[in-house]
């Protein structure tokens, strides 16, 4: 067997540590993307868990609404309260809820102030197309009309509505 010069050490240990750090970069890629792939197919079937929700602006609670319809993620409303647009969770097909909870509605409004009734009506329809039939309906016909305070209807009431109780 040949003795290798210095040089030509120096060259097949750099050789061998840059394949090193190919292969453990490789088995990061690879085992790194399958754990993140696990992780979040984890938290997409893991339930998430609505409590005491006060609502919050619609355009905002729209952009999650579409993230959820889209990963099926079961959501379970359980705390003692979801008003405004916490209510819109119970279009989605993979809620479900305790009957325990009170749900509060109200009309829509940019801060508690009336809208102009042309937006009035297109937020209105938006907002009751969350809802389940019944639902729908009670909110075309009452729940929108009401822009200071809140309608309070008991989880039980809901569940009668058509939304599955957790």
């Amino acid at each position: 067997m040949q003795k290798l010069s210095d040089g030509a050490r120096r060259q097949m240990k750099s050789c061998v540590q840059g394949l090193t750090k190919a292969v453990i970069t490789s088995l990061l890629v690879v085992y790194g993307a399958s754990a993140s792939a696990q992780t979040s197919a984890r938290l997409q079937s893991s339930p998430m868990v609505v409590h005491n929700d006060r609502g919050g602006l619609l355009r905002a609670r729209l952009l999650r609404l579409g993230e959820l319809r889209q990963s099926q993620r079961p959501i379970e409303i359980t705390g003692a309260l979801c008003y405004s647009t916490c209510t819109m969770y119970l279009g989605l097909p993979q809620t479900c809820i305790s009957s325990d909870t009170t749900f509060g509605f109200h009309g829509p409004s940019s801060y508690g102030r009336n809208l102009d009734q042309r937006v009035f009506e297109r937020a209105s329809l938006i907002i009751s197309n969350y809802y389940p039939p019944a639902l729908r309906s009670w909110y075309l016909s009452t729940g929108r009309y009401r822009v200071s305070g809140l309608y309070k209807i008991s989880g039980k009431q809901i569940v009668e509505m058509g939304v599955k109780e957790c």
